[in-house]
């Protein structure tokens, strides 16, 4: 009886070292670029945030079983190895952030639609009931996540037109404790400086369109994000020289993290 006891005990002790061993194998992270890794030292009920980059302005984000596009264009075949949208958020008219053709070929039929007016103005009835119009200052949750609408527009006199103080949103997501800023197109505007609180920064810096590297590092400096992501930095005729970029910002504060992802992979910058 006692040998059955102590073999009954074993058994238990196993059973229970297995479980505890399951929960840390589970306890896994996305990379920036999608790849799972072992995460260890972070709470195992802390949901992360993969940060996928299609190109230039067009990202993909996944946290928990929620996917977020940003600017989708490029039809289609941009997206045929992510998954279905759950929440869209569009910047602007302009046809890298914009894309009907895009709208119209994915299957967005679960997904809500967060836009500026003059986006919505240029979708079709068909999507009303899917859109959320949010102006500069406004918010809206969804799924958990809360999204507010930031101002984005050119300060240079050359270019105030390319982009309308008013007309386009760039985005702080909140999502699971942590603010996601996505800068749309815009200069290094005082609302931008005076983001708080941001974790992840995706920042523009492209000519002639939005801005400088220097004003972009500038402007970074001031409201001083755990980490930038320099992004939409391809131009006419040039591409921004986010080397210079990180540079600058790592000269000016070394805590600030500069993250490097590859937004055009079907170009050799």
């Amino acid at each position: 009886m006692r040998s059955l006891l102590t073999l009954l005990v074993s058994c238990s002790l196993f059973l229970v070292g297995c479980k505890e061993n399951q929960k840390k194998t589970d306890t896994r992270k996305k990379t920036d670029t999608g790849e799972v890794v072992q995460n260890e030292g972070t709470d195992a009920t802390a949901e992360n945030i993969g940060i996928i980059p299609i190109e230039h302005a067009t990202t993909v984000l996944e946290w928990k079983d929620i996917t977020i596009y940003i600017d989708p264009v490029g039809g289609t075949a941009a997206f045929e190895e992510q998954r279905q949208p759950d929440l869209i958020l569009i910047t602007d008219i302009h046809g890298d952030h914009f894309s009907l053709e895009t709208l119209e070929e994915l299957d967005t039929e679960k997904a809500k639609i967060i836009v500026p007016k003059a986006v919505a103005d240029k979708i079709p009835e068909e999507f009303t009931p899917q859109l959320d119009v949010l102006n500069n200052g406004d918010s809206k949750e969804r799924y958990g996540i809360t999204v507010e609408a930031v101002p984005m527009y050119n300060l240079r006199e050359d270019a105030k037109d390319f982009h309308v103080k008013g007309r386009g949103n760039g985005y702080v997501l909140n999502i699971d404790g942590q603010r996601l800023y996505f800068s749309g197109d815009t200069e290094d505007i005082p609302e931008m400086r005076a983001l708080q609180n941001i974790d992840k920064a995706f920042v523009c810096m492209n000519l002639p369109y939005t801005m400088t590297v220097e004003s972009a590092a500038d402007a970074v400096l001031e409201f001083q994000p755990k980490q930038v992501y320099p992004y939409h930095y391809r131009g006419r005729p040039d591409v921004s020289d986010v080397t210079k970029f990180k540079e600058l910002v790592n000269q000016g504060n070394r805590n600030i993290e500069v993250v490097q992802l590859d937004w055009y992979p079907s170009e050799d910058y």
